[in-house]
């Protein structure tokens, strides 16, 4: 398991509008391209400068393929990033904070403590 990468699946795509659209209409599909193509890269560094051994569990997978925020965040993924990636995708299907309060009853029955989102 790696938090780090889930984070960093989190934020990379939460920062590109078509990489939002494709999550949201092909989840498994993004996850799959996005664990082929960008796990590696070092984000801010040249193209060339990669690493191999990052990848996600078959959990993981299958929580960001469900776009499952619950298990994310019990898998240590940071709650900030899930929400704002979150809110980009599904906001428009719901009224006026409808989608964050769905999403923190989602969480409500997680007490502390807290799983550690430190990465």
């Amino acid at each position: 398991m790696s938090k780090y990468l889930l984070d960093k699946f989190l934020y990379t795509v939460d920062r590109d509008p078509e990489l939002v659209e494709r999550y949201r209409s092909d989840p498994a599909g993004t996850v799959s391209w996005w664990e082929r193509e960008m796990a590696g890269t070092l984000l801010n560094c040249t193209a060339g400068e990669r690493t191999t051994w990052l990848s996600f569990t078959e959990e993981e997978r299958q929580a960001l393929a469900a776009h499952d925020h619950v298990t994310l965040f019990q898998l240590g993924a940071h709650p900030f990033l899930t929400l704002t990636l979150f809110i980009a995708m599904f906001e428009r299907d719901h009224g006026p904070l409808e989608y964050q309060r769905a999403y923190g009853k989602a969480m409500a029955h997680i007490s502390l403590p807290y799983p550690d989102i430190t990465t």
